[in-house]
């Protein structure tokens, strides 16, 4: 959708919807006030009737209000004024596109900036109503056929303005407009390449993609490690994933180039599992499906690196993306199986299912060369951090304490939220082996927090973060499944942080 501002008086303001917000105890919002008195009272009678109570998220329709030139109102609750927080408006601004999605405007005329969300300020307010308004009209029908014809269920909406009380707010508003806008073409790129399914999107067609973009953005040079080339550095326990596919592992590197030479870079490390069947460890075939979305970090670090070119982002930012296939074939890794790292310390494979924590750990070796500022993998790696944290908060484990902050405070500040979690020294003996230096499982206990703390054996000499969004990276649920762009948001804000950061 296309945005942009109005400070006129919204009563007249030509669009086929008006969107006013209204509290509980009947309390209007100053632009539902407006249409209230200019309609003779018309909007307190429905308050009066008890069709809608302000409630959060309750929506009510109005056709033809008397004297307003719009020929809808909608009416959208806000909830009790004095608890409004940054998840209440989150909350409003879904309800409200769920509603618009399902009427024939095309433009409508958001007046809910005025809308309390706590602490949060306009600029706040205006990047998070367009990034789930996009999420809200996101569809991904690429791989639909000809035969049907769906155009007519699609939301029809193409433009959104928001009204101003003060029109001296409009250069703060547009400016978020410019931000979130980047940020939402970040995460719909993110979407797009996670779901498209694992006979499309396989480790080339990855590279392919960032090859593109650094054809789109003069910041941004990306470079593709082949098989031949990750076996000349010792990558053992990466390519130990892919021996059993017929499709090439990629190492993609694509870096941006907002600052100095000298300037270090942050990196953003992404693990880009294209299809995981577990390998000889196979899967339970019911749900396997789902498992195109085991490149979700690698999704969410592309989108992040779009994002950023889009935004200018005057930084060096290195995204990497490392990308395979874990299939089962007579070339596969066995259960058992020793590989030697990149680091040079040796790995047993218990599990050839947990298998991204293979491919990033040679990963997290290579990228110490760009002698990072920080260091951040992201990774659908572990069914225990759903069963810990659900589907609402990231699993966040971090070897520095400002880094780990930082990121908290980033997905506080966004509503892309994560927990820190502990990767406690006791942990390590849980992957300790017998004959290697280090196995790839260790037990039942704790499996989200001894995955991290086998990455940790590879992140000494950085500051590191990880990232495990297992729970939030995307939905399973029938015909509303899909990729959730998650945390993209977070990242970009992360580095967002970094930049306007004062020079060392």
């Amino acid at each position: 959708m296309e945005y942009g501002t109005k400070a006129g008086d919204p009563t007249k303001t030509r669009t086929q919807c008006v969107v006013i917000g209204l509290y509980e105890n009947n309390h209007l919002t100053a632009s539902a006030t407006r249409i209230d008195k200019a309609s003779k009272g018309h909007i307190r009678k429905i308050l009066k009737r008890g069709d809608i109570q302000g409630k959060v998220g309750q929506t009510l329709l109005l056709h033809d209000v008397p004297n307003i030139s719009a020929p809808r109102v909608l009416l959208v609750g806000l909830g009790n004024e004095e608890t409004a927080d940054a998840s209440r408006f989150v909350a409003v601004i879904r309800a409200t596109i769920a509603q618009l999605k399902q009427i024939p405007a095309k433009h409508s005329l958001v007046c809910l900036l005025e809308a309390s969300a706590g602490n949060k300020d306009l600029a706040w307010k205006t990047e998070r109503s367009i990034e789930y308004f996009e999420a809200g009209v996101y569809s991904f029908d690429e791989m639909k056929g000809t035969n049907g014809d769906d155009s007519k269920s699609r939301p029809k909406n193409e433009s959104v303005d928001f009204q101003l009380e003060d029109k001296n707010d409009a250069e703060t508003v547009n400016l978020a407009i410019v931000a979130a806008t980047a940020l939402t073409l970040g995460i719909a790129a993110a979407k797009n390449v996670a779901n498209a399914p694992a006979n499309i999107c396989t480790p080339t067609y990855l590279a392919e993609a960032a090859k593109k973009l650094a054809k789109d953005y003069s910041s941004i040079t990306t470079t593709v490690l082949e098989e031949s080339h990750m076996k000349k550095l010792g990558m053992g326990a990466f390519l130990s994933v892919s021996q059993g596919s017929d499709e090439p592992a990629k190492l993609i590197i694509m870096q941006h180039k907002g600052a100095g030479a000298k300037d270090k870079p942050h990196v953003i490390v992404g693990k880009g599992i294209t299809f995981d069947t577990g390998g000889i460890s196979l899967k339970p075939g019911g749900t396997m499906y789902e498992m195109i979305y085991d490149m979700c970090g690698a999704a969410s670090v592309y989108g992040t690196m779009k994002a950023i070119a889009e935004q200018k982002l005057p930084m060096n930012v290195v995204g990497v993306i490392a990308a395979a296939e874990n299939m089962p074939s007579g070339k596969a890794s066995r259960p058992g199986d020793i590989v030697k790292t990149m680091s040079g310390q040796t790995v047993e494979i218990l599990n050839t299912d947990a298998e991204g924590r293979l491919v990033l750990c040679d990963a997290l070796t290579y990228i110490d060369k760009f002698n990072p500022a920080s260091v951040i993998d992201v990774a659908t790696l572990t069914g225990a951090c759903v069963v810990a944290l659900g589907t609402h908060a990231i699993g966040l484990f971090a070897n520095d304490d400002t880094v780990a902050n930082q990121l908290l405070a980033a997905g506080e500040d966004t509503h892309d939220r994560a927990w820190r979690m502990p990767i406690w020294e006791e942990y390590q003996t849980q992957i300790n082996s017998a004959f290697a230096d280090m196995q790839n499982i260790g037990g039942p206990a704790a499996g989200s927090i001894t995955a991290a703390c086998f990455l940790a054996r590879f992140t000494k000499k950085y500051r590191w973060a990880h990232l495990d969004i297992a729970g939030t990276a995307y939905k399973w649920a029938g015909t509303n499944k899909g990729a959730t762009g998650r945390p993209v948001t977070l990242l970009t804000q992360y580095l967002n942080d970094r930049a306007r950061e004062p020079a060392a």
